[in-house]
């Protein structure tokens, strides 16, 4: 059965088609235990959640729209070993497509505006034990350039502060503080509009940091225009198919502690000093389904870390050597890169290594290895870091490189030592023949 996606529902209908959809029909409470068990199904790559009956919830709540490369291949229509190859020509400027401006949006059903706004109306899970309450992750933000009116989706971990305030976590570096900060009035209340439950190509494609509007990569991965309607109380053009879209104004300089959260990089990390939301609008369709994101596991990290980047990593790297190929392992929280090649040159290693440490901020490890490397195992990887780097040759440090604020061992400002590893056999150096390997078998052939 091949359904055309192009929002939550139809995704849901995809997912369930192919067998992949998870119904929890037993209640759950939103503190702790929905996220207890999204995180189980998670970790063992079942597929999407649906709970059906959350406690003290008037909505159903989805969860874990793109996992792994089987999720994101079910969401994007293609393969798994496609993944790469879709998402790098997503990124192709020949082939990406404006969004289309529509008048009506499912979400404009229904409508709080003014003292009607109240943030406790929503299902809002408090997901890990050591969050600092509840966080609103899977939503996607949604601004626009004051200079050139470019469109922008990110996404901002957001903790319910009131009935309409939301601490709003702002890395320096992205779009939405370079926005504000281009103004002639940088602390003056700026328009922000948090679309949930989206298709994921949407959601994919906010995770891309880019200098486009990353709607027209969206629009790229469905070969479509992805609908926009105006916004209720803000000047931004929102997805047309969102469940739930929060509107309100950013305040640069009303500011408010929050966190912890459980992030990416797998700790729940600090309390931040943030900019706040002053939400003036909450529009929801009919029979809406909330969405969330569990942070700090494995849609937090492959959205936000694997699938964005593998393509530009991969880009970089192929200016070196035409056939490298990359992976982004989620467990390394998207610090880690691992390249594989058929070594050809004992320099090749190190200049690939330098190429993938440049492609994007976050990089802070790189791992090079040879074909017979599996390089989607863990075990693999430390096998040839075991046996085949020597720690004082194989091995360059860059010290004061800028990488993400919330790395652990990283400064404040994100400034820390990446690290290079040539963990290619170098058979100049001392010849070892080959590697043991057996072939595989089915078991249940064998055993009774």
């Amino acid at each position: 059965m091949n359904v055309k996606i192009n929002d939550l529902r139809s995704y849901m209908v995809a997912a369930e088609a192919a067998g992949m959809l998870n119904r929890v029909v037993r209640p759950v409470s939103l503190q702790h235990e929905l996220a207890d068990v999204a995180a189980a199904l998670e970790r063992n790559d079942a597929g999407p959640a649906l709970f059906e009956n959350p406690k003290d919830s008037p909505w159903p709540i989805f969860s874990g729209a793109v996992t792994s490369r089987r999720t994101a291949a079910l969401a994007l229509n293609c393969a798994p070993e496609q993944v790469v190859d879709r998402m790098g020509q997503a990124l192709e400027t020949s082939g990406q497509m404006a969004p289309a401006r529509v008048d009506s949006a499912a979400w404009h059903d229904n409508c709080l505006t003014g003292k009607d706004v109240d943030l406790a109306s929503i299902p809002i899970p408090v997901h890990s034990r050591g969050d600092g309450g509840a966080f609103i992750t899977g939503a996607v933000s949604v601004t626009k350039d004051p200079v050139t009116s470019r469109g922008n989706l990110s996404y901002n971990r957001m903790l319910v502060l009131s009935r309409n305030t939301l601490g709003f976590n702002l890395n320096e570096w992205r779009d939405v503080g370079t926005f504000m900060r281009s103004r002639t009035d940088p602390s003056a209340p700026f328009d922000v509009a948090l679309a949930i439950g989206l298709d994921p190509a949407v959601m994919i494609a906010a995770g891309v940091r880019t200098t486009i509007d990353e709607l027209c990569i969206a629009g790229a991965l469905r070969q479509q225009p992805v609908e926009v309607c105006r916004g209720v109380s803000t000047d931004v053009d929102v997805p047309a198919h969102a469940e739930l879209v929060i509107e309100g104004q950013i305040r640069p300089s009303v500011r408010a502690d929050e966190g912890p959260l459980a992030e990416f990089h797998g700790y729940h990390g600090e309390m931040w000093h943030s900019p706040t939301v002053e939400v003036t609008t909450i529009s929801w369709r009919h029979s809406p389904i909330f969405q969330t994101i569990i942070p700090g596991w494995y849609e937090h990290v492959f959205i936000g870390n694997v699938l964005p980047r593998e393509p530009l990593l991969r880009r970089f790297v192929r200016h070196i050597d035409s056939t490298a190929d990359v992976h982004i392992p989620a467990y390394g929280n998207g610090f880690l890169a691992v390249i594989q090649i058929d070594r050809n040159n004992p320099g090749t290693p190190k200049n690939l290594a330098m190429a993938a440490l440049a492609a994007h901020i976050n990089i802070r490890n790189v791992v090079v290895v040879d074909r017979d490397i599996d390089i989607t195992q863990p075990s693999e990887l430390h096998w040839a870091l075991t046996n085949r780097v020597n720690w004082l040759d194989d091995v360059f440090t860059v010290a004061g490189a800028q990488g993400h604020e919330m790395d652990p061992i990283a400064q404040e400002r994100g400034v820390s030592t990446k690290v290079g590893i040539d963990a290619t056999y170098k058979r100049e150096r001392r010849e070892y023949g080959e590697r043991v390997s057996y072939a595989p078998v089915d078991l249940s052939d064998y055993l009774s």
